[in-house]
């Protein structure tokens, strides 16, 4: 059970239980059980994609809510394309985690280096998934940030920067999974924070809470925005690429 942090709910059951969700779409349902106060309000899901997009599908599905995509790409170092030492968010915010790039030996060259990769990897990635359609205006909205899990929680944080500075009135956490000492750093920036499945431990791995686990490709994610579109419920209305 959670210790004494008002705004991080779990689901008790599943405390350091591995292997919880069938698939992402079985995480989406489960997240939905425990933000019903949300549902047919003014609320918008916003997925991070690729993986959070099908949780965000079902959890916009059984909310009746609008539902959007918020790129985010992690910053990486030139031997380890998998570890995060930073993000950039798709309007341009950038987050660094300093003792780490410094423990890693990196150098100011290879910071901006790494951000300018990241940075080209979140402008095409929003051409692809945006198409011409403007970010949504949730100036004073209430905004449900989805991922499919939070490790070291680098782009999650990074987004929810970005989202502050469109004006966002309330910022909504929702993870099926994560880290617990990474949710508890993530939970100090956000109004709540959900995660239904809360670890602990030195080993922890997102994959490790689903059993049907895949890399999401690119195209799941345009098909579910194109979707959205055809059955106006979301603000996509233009898909670029399909």
């Amino acid at each position: 059970m959670v210790p004494n942090i008002n705004n991080l709910h779990e689901i008790n059951e599943l405390h350091n239980r591995s292997r919880v969700f069938q698939g992402r779409k079985n995480a989406g349902k489960v997240l939905a059980s425990m933000l019903g106060k949300y549902r047919n309000s003014d609320a918008i899901i916003l997925g991070i994609p690729a993986g959070g997009m099908p949780v965000a599908a079902e959890l916009a599905a059984a909310l009746n809510l609008d539902l959007d995509v918020a790129v985010a790409k992690k910053i990486t170092p030139p031997f380890n394309t998998e570890f995060g030492y930073g993000a950039v968010a798709f309007d341009g915010s950038i987050l660094l985690n300093e003792p780490i790039s410094s423990g890693l030996g990196l150098s100011e060259d290879d910071i901006a280096r790494g951000t300018r990769i990241a940075k080209d990897k979140v402008d095409k990635r929003i051409r692809k998934f945006r198409g011409n359609t403007p970010f949504p205006d949730i100036k004073n909205r209430t905004v449900i940030l989805i991922d499919d899990g939070l490790a070291t929680g680098v782009t999650f944080k990074v987004t929810i920067k970005a989202l502050r500075n469109q004006g966002a009135k309330k910022i909504v956490g929702a993870i099926p999974t994560g880290h617990y000492q990474s949710l508890t750093d993530i939970a100090a920036e956000l109004d709540e924070l959900y995660c239904a499945n809360i670890r602990t431990g030195y080993s922890y791995a997102v994959a490790e809470a689903y059993k049907d686990w895949y890399d999401v490709p690119d195209n799941e994610v345009i098909g579910i925005l194109k979707h959205t579109a055809e059955n106006h419920t979301g603000t996509i209305n233009e898909i670029s690429g399909y």
